[in-house]
Parts: C-alpha cells; sequence; structure tokens
C-alpha cells in the first residue's frame, strides 16, 4: 500500500494574535494579545490554514496575565505539568520569558522593553521551539521576528517574512547575544548599517537593523498589498528609508516578492454583530441600516433623519498618514454645501487631530451635524452599520481594513488612489452598473472634496437604484475579501517556495 505523503508543516511565527480554532490546542481560544491588525491578520491566517487541513503551527509569546493564566497558586508539578500538556499536545507553541508574564500589553513605550521582548521571543524560538516542531517553512511577521529568515536560511528552511508595517529597530550583535541568543553561525545573514568586514569587527560596533534583516534573510517576502508593493519598488514613498526600500526591491526584481491584502475578521459581520440594534443581509440592508442610522443618531446627538447622508471616519486620526486634515480643511464647506440635504459626519476615533476636529465643531456650532467621539469598539461597529459612507482619503496605505469592512455593512468606501485602497476600491460607474466606491487621485483636499460630491451624486439617485447597488457590493465583498482567499494566496507562496530549490 502507497503511504500517503505528509502535508507540509508550516510554522507561523507573530508576536501577537487573537483566538484560534479549538483544534488547534489547549487554550487556543483564550489567546488574545492584539496590539493592531497583525493580530487578527495572523488569528485569521493561522484559523483559515487550519480549516482547509494544513499542518499549521504557530508560535508567540506567553503573554500569561493577557492570556488569564494563573500559574501563581500551582504547585511546581502542576506547573511542569500544564507547561508540557499545553506545549506537546498543541499546535500552538509558547515562547517563554519572565519579560513577556506579567504585561498588560503586547508593547510598550519603551524602545529597550521592545528590543528585550523581540530577542527574548526569536531566542525562544530558534533554541526551542523551530527543533520541537522541525517546520518545512517558516512564516515571519514583522521586525519582532526579523532575525529568524537568516537563522533559517542557515538551517535550510524556506522561510516567508511578511511586512506588515515599515517599522524597524538596530541593535548590534552584542546585545543580541548578551540576551541568550547565539548570532555566530549566522550573522552573514542578517543586514547591518554598514558593510561588516568580519563578525569581531561587526559585534560590538555595527548595529543589525531588525526589519531590514528579515527582507534580507528571508527566501520570499511579502506586503500587504500589491500596489504598495510596487509603490515601495518604484520610490513614491519618502518616509521608507532608502535601504529598506532597496532590499524590497532587490527581492522583488528576483521574482521573490508578493503582495496579499489581508482580510477584515469574521465577526465584521452585520447579519451576525451584536453591537448592532437590528442585524441584516444584503436583501434587507435598507430597512437595518435606517434603523441602526436613527440609534447611532440618537445616540451621538445627530438630526435623526433616516434619509440624512452620513460619512464615517473610522480610523486614528494621524495627520501623517491618514488624511484627517483634509478633511478639517473643507469640513466647513461640505456641511454648508449639503446642509438642506442634512449631511453628517461621524468620527469615532482617537488621534492627533482629535482635537482639531472638536475645534471647528465648537467654533461652527456643528454639533447636530458632525460628532466627534472617542475610538469605542461597539460604536464604530454601529456607525459602519449606520453610515452610507466610509471615509479614507490617506496618504499612502499598506493595506486597510475599513474599505473592505464598509463593503461587508453595506456603506460605499470614499478613498484615495494609493496602496491597498487601489486593490479594494473601484471607482463607481452609475451607467454600467460597476464599482464599489469613489476614489480620487491627488492627495489634496479638493481631491476629496471631489470624492464627497460623487458619493453625494450616488446619493441623490432614485432609492431602488441604490439599493441594488449596496446590495451589490455587499455581496461581492463577502466573495472578494475574506480569510479563505487570503489564506489560499499564502499556500500558493508555501507551495512555490517548497518547489523551488534553495538558493
Amino acid at each position: 500500500m502507497k503511504k500517503k505523503k505528509r502535508s507540509p508543516r508550516i510554522l507561523v511565527v507573530t508576536p501577537e494574535i487573537t483566538s484560534l480554532p479549538p483544534g488547534m490546542g489547549n487554550m487556543a481560544d483564550r489567546l488574545r494579545a492584539k496590539a493592531g491588525g497583525l493580530a487578527d491578520v495572523s488569528a485569521s491566517l493561522v484559523g483559515a490554514l487550519f480549516r482547509q487541513g494544513a499542518d499549521v503551527h504557530v508560535a508567540l509569546p506567553h503573554y500569561r496575565r493577557m492570556f488569564h493564566v494563573d500559574l501563581g497558586n500551582m504547585v511546581s508539578a502542576e506547573v511542569r505539568a500544564y507547561m508540557m500538556h499545553f506545549n506537546n499536545s498543541s499546535r500552538i507553541h509558547l515562547a517563554e520569558d519572565r519579560i513577556f508574564y506579567y504585561r498588560d500589553s503586547v508593547y510598550s513605550n519603551y524602545a529597550q522593553d521592545g528590543f528585550k521582548q523581540a530577542v527574548a521571543f526569536q531566542r525562544e524560538v530558534l533554541n526551542n521551539i523551530i527543533p520541537a516542531v522541525k517546520p518545512d517553512l517558516i512564516h515571519c511577521n514583522d521586525w519582532m521576528t526579523g532575525l529568524i529568515p537568516g537563522a533559517a536560511r542557515r538551517m535550510g528552511i524556506p522561510c516567508l517574512f511578511t511586512i506588515h508595517n515599515i517599522h524597524t529597530y538596530k541593535v548590534t550583535l552584542e546585545s543580541i547575544e548578551d540576551r541568550g541568543l547565539d548570532t555566530a553561525p549566522f550573522w552573514r545573514n542578517l543586514y547591518y548599517e554598514r558593510p561588516p568586514v568580519n563578525y569581531e569587527e561587526t559585534r560590538s560596533t555595527n548595529p543589525v537593523d531588525l526589519l531590514t534583516s528579515g527582507i534580507f534573510g528571508a527566501h520570499f517576502i511579502n506586503t500587504v498589498s500589491p500596489t504598495f508593493l510596487k509603490e515601495i519598488v518604484d520610490g513614491c514613498h519618502d518616509f521608507i528609508e532608502p535601504h529598506i526600500r532597496s532590499e524590497i526591491a532587490a527581492k522583488y526584481h528576483a521574482g521573490c516578492a508578493g503582495g496579499i491584502l489581508n482580510s477584515p475578521d469574521e465577526s465584521e459581520n452585520p447579519e451576525t454583530d451584536a453591537a448592532l440594534v437590528a442585524r441584516y443581509t444584503p436583501e434587507n440592508h435598507l430597512t437595518g441600516k435606517r434603523a441602526n442610522k436613527i440609534a447611532f443618531q440618537e445616540r451621538t446627538g445627530l438630526i435623526v433623519d433616516q434619509h440624512a447622508p452620513l460619512f464615517f471616519w473610522p480610523n486614528r486620526l494621524d495627520p501623517v498618514q491618514k488624511g484627517c486634515q483634509l478633511l478639517a480643511e473643507i469640513m466647513y464647506d461640505v456641511i454648508h454645501r449639503y446642509y438642506d440635504r442634512n449631511l453628517q459626519i461621524a468620527i469615532v476615533a482617537n488621534g492627533a487631530h482629535q482635537k482639531v476636529f472638536r475645534d471647528i465643531v465648537a467654533f461652527h456650532d456643528f454639533y447636530d451635524r458632525v460628532t466627534v467621539c472617542d475610538f469605542d469598539e461597539n460604536l464604530s461597529h454601529l456607525a459602519y452599520a449606520a453610515s452610507d459612507f466610509v471615509l479614507m482619503p490617506s496618504r499612502f496605505e499598506p493595506c486597510g481594513l475599513p474599505q473592505m469592512i464598509s463593503q461587508y455593512y453595506g456603506s460605499l468606501p470614499v478613498v484615495r488612489d494609493t496602496g491597498g485602497l487601489h486593490d479594494t476600491v473601484e471607482h463607481f460607474d452609475f451607467d454600467r452598473k460597476t464599482g464599489n466606491g469613489f476614489v480620487f487621485r491627488d492627495y489634496d483636499a479638493n481631491g476629496l472634496r471631489w470624492a464627497i460630491d460623487e458619493a453625494m451624486r450616488f446619493h441623490a439617485l432614485p432609492e431602488e437604484v441604490r439599493q441594488e447597488a449596496v446590495a451589490r457590493v455587499m455581496r461581492e465583498a463577502k466573495l472578494r475579501f475574506n480569510h479563505d482567499v487570503t489564506a489560499q494566496h499564502y499556500i500558493d507562496i508555501y507551495e512555490s517556495m517548497l518547489e523551488r530549490p534553495l538558493l
């Protein structure tokens, strides 16, 4: 009888994650350590791979406090039994170090603390988890895993490195080794501030760039949208350091780089969302969205009008990336241009620019037309369901999720043509009945004003025309933007990597 070929074993290495499928191992549903979108993406990818039957394992720090594990009341034998059961009967592998145990959040505000976490995590992955799992392929995420690709190359294990954020950290080999991770076997596979002469000369005087090392050492890299990758390669973003761009470009031109869109969390679903006052489907979205709009207006002090066009701002108020200053510049004009139609703007977000919006509202007494609220997850969900449009005039966007989430909820995105927004939003063609949002190209206030005007032109169409278009967008979004689609793209990369010879 022919022996069945086993599936390749994939080890996903991530510093943050949300809950995983119960079949992954003991306590899988309690492992929640989230700082940003990487946690959702990691959990959804691992979960989708697991559902599709992949032999997938995940390595992450053991944040005992965040995982609600209290070992303090156990005797030492119980602790050993617990740890043995957890790590030996599970696809989940926890990196053990005291620096993780008592944390309330994934990252702190102290750079040195972040470095210590990163090295402790990677030390445990390289010294203990990889030897135990014996993966056929390793998938690393962001700078906190940037040393592993170089070590994996030394071990002859294919490694994928995913860039979620263009953030990095620089530290010497000496500092890394002082934390218990021996870099001598793979030091040549790391990226330094300047070309190294030899190990001893480099060890204490030539810092390692962790993000760039991940890019340099990996066999394949990906960003979280195809267009953002191309923008980096083409030099469209001056905030990206030249050496990071050059290493990404080198991988791209060698055929070892791609872009894979993230997908919204599965909880972002108007059919099941507990934060809504009325749940709905594409078929009955009109009545459902109106009920949620009235509830949102009553809760936030806006004019209660189920027909009022409502624009929702879902992103942090960051003027460097998100373009909130563009909205601030035209807010007075937009409100007055559509005053008779009760145009409303809802901002449910924190950030540096929040005070600017509060001052505009106070100065013009716009309290019944514009609401500015601190971020609250339930209120944000309600705003997606209540709104007609979502505003994302980003300067750059590695991927973006709100423009996809909004389509799930039947709220049409108003976006700038960049990065992941380009890959997920096409401008409406009213005659051909195509498109799913409103797209402007030039990063300025006039561009955003034009796109809002286009959205208002759509809002003025007959109700049955809008209803049909929104229902189409909702149905198409669920087919285009979901974790199984994302997971399949990663599986395709894994298969390609496993087939090609290692260099």
